[in-house]
């Protein structure tokens, strides 16, 4: 399993959109994806217009095939209203929660 985590900045006018479009992604990404398992999003206690989502893959594979395959077309509107600041993948090696 791996997860990806991205960093996004949105403009607080923003937000309430940005908030849709990420479930809409994330729903359609992982209904129609192979390997992909939902993601969660947060907000920055520090700064309202940061935001992270993490999602759920897999494997690495399923993961680069998936960002190699198109131009995230299922994540556009994202793009549209934030600024992606990074993305990375974490292999997942423990996991403690309940």
């Amino acid at each position: 399993m791996i997860r990806v985590v991205y960093r996004w900045r949105v403009q607080e006018a923003d937000q309430t959109v940005f908030r849709a479009a990420w479930g809409k992604a994330t729903t359609t990404i992982r209904e129609t994806t192979d390997g992909a398992r939902g993601s969660v999003l947060f907000e920055s206690c520090d700064n309202p217009n940061e935001f992270m989502t993490i999602a759920h893959w897999n494997n690495l594979d399923q993961w680069k095939s998936f960002v190699g395959a198109a131009p995230l077309v299922h994540m556009k509107e994202m793009h549209s209203l934030a600024e992606l600041v990074s993305s990375e993948a974490f292999r997942q090696v423990g996991d403690h929660t309940i």
